[in-house]
């Protein structure tokens, strides 16, 4: 993206670097609401891994106000952001049956 920087017929480019989503840090509502996540996996034959990553999920914002979050619930699949994104169609029902799960919790 430095490459980009310059002057070129009078037109200036000018590339900054920074942040663009916040941090979101671990805390305690998170945490619980993973777990609760993980025993409805369990229950309905999902393994359910907790692992922190880099990226630019929405998730960060809440995260970042201390609302408990979850990401990455949604189908499995390859290929993000790819022409060769793609989901596995053996995947829809135990996710939203896990969605679900986690609604009728949530909702109690």
């Amino acid at each position: 993206m430095r490459a980009l920087s310059g002057t070129e017929d009078g037109v200036e480019i000018r590339v900054e670097e920074g942040l663009l989503r916040p941090v979101a840090p671990q805390h305690e509502g998170t945490l619980a609401l993973y777990e609760i996540a993980r025993r409805l996996g369990e229950s309905i034959g999902l393994e359910m891994s907790h692992c922190r990553s880099g990226g630019g999920s929405d998730g960060n914002f809440t995260g970042a106000m201390g609302i408990a979050t979850l990401d990455g619930l949604g189908v499995a699949g390859a290929g993000a952001h790819t022409f060769q994104e793609h989901l596995l169609v053996s995947s829809l029902v135990p996710r939203c049956r896990l969605l679900a799960g986690l609604l009728e919790h949530l909702e109690a």
